[in-house]
């Protein structure tokens, strides 16, 4: 099953997505929150879908696709999760994930425009597969994360790297400007994939590719991810795990770094997530 959101951005509604037809499921009586992963959402909406399809609304493609869930408790990112992406950075392979912090008020619509940060000169891509978690997870196995997981989405993960890099503290200064978490099309269940530790990721800026990678590529898989961070921290229904991107950043390109301005749009997508894309624009504007 696929889930999305749409509507004008306080005026959002939930939809679920049939061979690329959204229909309106608002009638069913829950937004996608936390109570409503956590308390068996995903399989009484696909019931009720089933036996109420015919009489859900179609939602015309014009209607802008919000994000394809509600504001999640948190979003937490996993840094230099491909060896690619390390070595571009001039950073070592980590031997534990990198683990870092998106703001909540950074989600945005998949469609939405990027609003470069005031002053910004150096605001950056990444493509990432994002896992949206289903249940409450605290000290749970590898073997056993998967059972925890709603599905997987489309995020791009938008940095500031001088805001990340140059200006001390922690990294989620440079994460978690507005509009830096675009997230969707939609969620995808787990049984829509075969595997998905085999999943094409890719990234344009103006028609011309940045970035091209595959989930099987990640320094440490999903499984492991979920598992590493319930010892952490109690991991919440629909909150969102970005776990990394592959080499082809901004910050990356030789000879020297490429940044995002005013007027580039960025496209990005990963099998069976659909894709997205985002137009630049300068604050204020």
């Amino acid at each position: 099953m696929k889930i999305t959101r749409f509507g004008n951005v306080g005026n959002e509604k939930p939809a679920v997505v049939v061979d690329d037809i959204r229909y309106d499921v608002s009638a069913f009586g829950q937004d996608y929150t936390e109570d409503f992963f956590g308390n068996d959402g995903l399989n009484k909406l696909k019931t009720w879908f089933e036996a109420n399809k015919a009489f859900c609304p179609v939602v015309d493609k014009e209607v802008r696709w919000a994000s394809a869930i509600a504001r999640p408790s948190k979003i937490i990112c996993i840094g230099l999760n491909y060896a690619d992406h390390a070595a571009e950075s001039n950073m070592a392979t980590p031997a534990e994930p990198v683990v870092f912090f998106k703001s909540t008020t950074a989600l945005v619509g998949p469609n939405d425009d990027l609003v470069i940060p005031k002053g910004s000169e150096k605001t950056d891509w990444e493509v990432e597969l994002a896992v949206v978690i289903g249940k409450k997870a605290s000290y749970i196995t590898e073997a056993e994360a998967l059972d925890y997981v709603a599905g997987l989405a489309l995020h791009n993960d938008y940095s500031e790297r001088a805001y990340q890099l140059e200006r001390g503290g922690q990294w989620v200064k440079g994460k978690s400007c507005d509009t830096f978490a675009p997230f969707g099309p939609w969620v995808a269940t787990l049984d829509e994939f075969e595997d998905i530790n085999n999943l094409r990721l890719w990234l344009t800026v103006n028609g011309k590719t940045y970035q091209d990678g595959n989930t099987k590529n990640l320094i440490f898989n999903v499984p492991f991810i979920i598992s590493y961070l319930s010892e952490f921290m109690t991991l919440l229904p629909g909150d969102i795990i970005s776990t990394g991107t592959p080499a082809g950043v901004g910050l990356g390109q030789k000879p020297n770094p490429i940044y995002l301005k005013a007027g580039d749009v960025v496209a990005l997508g990963i099998d069976g997530l659909g894709s997205s894309t985002q137009t630049a624009k300068a604050y204020g504007s």
